[in-house]
């Protein structure tokens, strides 16, 4: 530790600002790309227009939640278990999440949480690439 209370080698910007805007914009419109065509194509062809509506509603609320327990973490009050984090991001609110981790640096630096967070990224990504390219090939499951 250092004399401000840091660890040592800890790179954090101290305006507030997200470290690598462009980088970290270019990956999230990447990761949004399977998600958005698909439920796009699913409401044009009539199909329905939920997953578009969920991604966006259940990205709201991820990002409420987010910015939430930060704030009760600054506080140390009573904190959003990490399983409701999860299952937010699970029902489609991992696009709210990863913009809020990134815009209050939060549960970014938590090796379990982030990895289940990833994983659950990958299952939306996953169910895309099946629906989109390989004719719901996971369905036959």
């Amino acid at each position: 530790m250092n004399d401000s209370g840091r660890r040592r080698g800890t790179v954090r910007n101290t305006d507030g600002t997200v470290q690598n805007p462009r980088l970290k914009l270019m990956v999230f419109v990447l990761l949004c790309a399977l998600p958005l065509t698909g439920s796009l194509l699913l409401g044009l062809r009539a199909v329905s227009w939920v997953p578009m509506v969920a991604y966006g509603i259940v990205s709201a609320v991820a990002f409420l939640l987010y910015w939430n327990d930060k704030r009760k973490a600054r506080a140390d009050a009573w904190r959003t278990p990490e399983n409701v984090l999860h299952a937010v991001e699970l029902a489609g609110g991992w696009p709210g999440a990863l913009l809020a981790q990134q815009v209050f640096r939060h549960k970014t630096r938590k090796v379990s949480f982030q990895m289940v967070f990833w994983f659950i990224v990958l299952l939306h990504q996953v169910f895309w690439i099946d629906q989109l390219f390989l004719g719901r090939l996971l369905a036959l499951f």
